[in-house]
């Protein structure tokens, strides 16, 4: 039995006894088949206060931040070093998968069950974070932050659930305190933050793949939910094509373009995506009429900086260029940011060694989808991420992980923790 063998057969029914439990307490209502568990909800609270009982069976000390987060911690033989920080998000989206966030809470107390096994005591604290409503838009880490906005706290889940600031008051969170711009934590006192997670994506669950996946860094964005198009209206069979200022010709012929040059420059080896989620004409189109006003949306993602702003540009020059042959204009206004964090050179150097010690092998990759390590990059705290392969997409109820793949994930966690300061 090889090493990586042993360690599965020791945490796999501790594991799967875990995500069996809160399958269960968090199943969606019916006709739903997932589970459900909104962030500062009633749900999303008893959830955490179980996996807290998990906690305190290994021996962590609880407590909560101001925001509302829970801290697991495994003190160390150097307490006075910033601390060693893993987990992930207790909520999801309606009716989900139940693995996306709390494979990451999981995968924390399995690597503290494999140090206390082993009598192996850290070099510093290990925090087994649980964090709140990261499927809202982080909220959880931006609260420990102090960065939640005006504009999030009137939000509601849902047309029929309490704002933000109604549910953060009934879960005892002050509003006030975690939109005060001031983190609510020392943020000194972190020294690292490591989170696992399933993978979003299609690449660790290629056969010939590693079902483990160390991420490079989580890709920035700049997207616009509304771009304008304007052109006239017009009979279909009286306007002949010299005459048209068709809006919806022009915008697929642009998105037509666009697509072709982001394939260009993935051939070339740029880290690139580029979606239009949302294409509408009025609502009074019709088949015989000339559309005069088309709406759509992009979704532009990448770790590059530089890729980002000349893919932007490309699409703006292309849209002038188009709106001149076409008789149109296209209004794209001012678009959204977010900026691409990269994972600290020297955990991803220790994530290395870690999986190649416990036989695990890894592939890198980004993350394409936004995650709370990046809350924690815009503080200067170095973090890194694991993906685990996961079958059926996310965010929704087929969402599938192999628990022999978890623990591969696992495994580089444990290594990775307790030879952190080796």
């Amino acid at each position: 039995m090889t090493a990586l063998s042993d360690f599965q057969n020791r945490h796999r029914d501790y594991a799967e006894g875990i995500f069996a439990e809160i399958r269960a307490m968090s199943a969606s209502a019916a006709p739903g088949r997932g589970v459900t568990r909104f962030g500062f909800t009633p749900k999303e609270t008893e959830v955490m206060e179980r996996l807290e009982t998990y906690g305190r069976e290994l021996g962590l000390e609880i407590t909560h931040d101001p925001a509302g987060n829970t801290w697991m911690t495994m003190p160390g033989s150097d307490r006075t070093k910033p601390a060693f920080m893993t987990g992930s998000h207790a909520d999801s989206v309606y009716d989900a998968g139940n693995f996306d966030g709390l494979a990451g809470i999981v995968a924390g107390l399995v690597a503290v069950r494999e140090m206390r096994q082993k009598g192996v005591t850290p070099s510093r604290d290990v925090v087994v974070t649980l964090l709140r409503c990261e499927e809202q838009g982080l909220i959880g880490s931006k609260a420990m932050m102090g960065k939640i906005t005006p504009a999030e706290l009137t939000a509601r889940w849902r047309p029929d659930m309490p704002t933000l600031e109604e549910l953060m008051r009934e879960a005892g969170v002050d509003p006030k305190t975690v939109s005060s711009g001031k983190p609510v934590v020392d943020c000194a006192k972190i020294g690292a933050y490591v989170e696992l997670h399933i993978e979003q994506g299609l690449r660790l669950n290629l056969p010939e793949n590693p079902r483990v996946g160390l991420v490079t860094g989580i890709r920035g964005i700049i997207f616009q939910r509304t771009v304008k198009v304007m052109g006239a209206p017009g009979h279909a069979g009286a306007i002949d094509y010299a005459f048209r200022h068709d809006a919806l010709a022009a915008t697929v012929k642009l998105i037509d373009r666009m697509n072709a040059r982001w394939a260009e420059r993935v051939a070339a080896g740029d880290d690139l995506v580029f979606t239009v989620g949302m294409l509408n004409t009025l609502p009074n189109a019709t088949f015989n009429k000339i559309p005069e006003e088309v709406t759509f949306s992009f979704d532009l993602r990448t770790l590059s900086i530089d890729v980002r702003d000349a893919f932007y540009a490309e699409m703006t020059a292309e849209a002038e260029r188009i709106g001149k042959v076409h008789g149109v204009t296209f209004e794209f206004g001012m678009p959204g940011y977010m900026t691409p964090c990269v994972s600290d050179p020297d955990l991803m150097r220790k994530l290395h060694r870690a999986a190649e010690k416990a036989g695990v092998r890894v592939l890198e990759e980004p993350s394409g989808a936004g995650q709370d390590a990046q809350t924690f990059a815009n503080e200067k705290i170095p973090f890194a991420m694991i993906f685990v392969a996961n079958q059926n997409g996310s965010h929704n109820p087929d969402e599938a992980m192999r628990t022999d793949d978890f623990l591969e994930g696992c495994a580089v966690l444990a290594g990775l923790v307790e030879d952190f300061d080796a």
